[in-house]
């Protein structure tokens, strides 16, 4: 179903496309020009999510932040893929390559979410 684009949509996609870093929300609130409720950018954040558009990124303090998947192949690493969050800077990237790792027998992955935490390499 085609949904219906709102100045909020593009407020948000934008803001999100143009930084290339996840977001959590408000940070997203406290960057848009726009009169938006919290409520409206949640909807909206959670609406992209179920679409495709956005991945949600929960890291270690149980923070949620959102990011469209600019530097990764999203069609190779899908939701397999680990991110990095830098303690000097506090971004949160997707790392471009797949992270192995093993899980014992009859275990299927249907979901990765990994948050790396340490010092990126422009803060280094």
């Amino acid at each position: 179903m085609k949904r219906r684009n709102t100045p909020a949509k593009e407020a948000v996609l934008n803001l999100l496309t143009t930084t290339g870093k996840a977001m959590s929300q408000d940070a997203i609130e406290g960057k848009i020009n726009l009169e938006m409720d919290r409520a409206t950018i949640y909807r909206v954040l959670n609406r992209f999510c179920e679409d495709g558009i956005l991945h949600r990124i929960v890291a270690e303090d149980g923070k949620q932040y959102f990011a469209v998947c600019i530097k990764c192949d999203a069609k190779k690493l899908a939701n397999h893929h680990f991110h990095f969050r830098c303690t000097v800077c506090q971004t949160i990237e997707c790392l471009p390559v797949p992270v192995q790792f093993s899980l014992p027998a009859d275990y299927e992955v249907e979901s990765v979410n990994c948050v790396l935490t340490g010092v990126c390499k422009d803060c280094a």
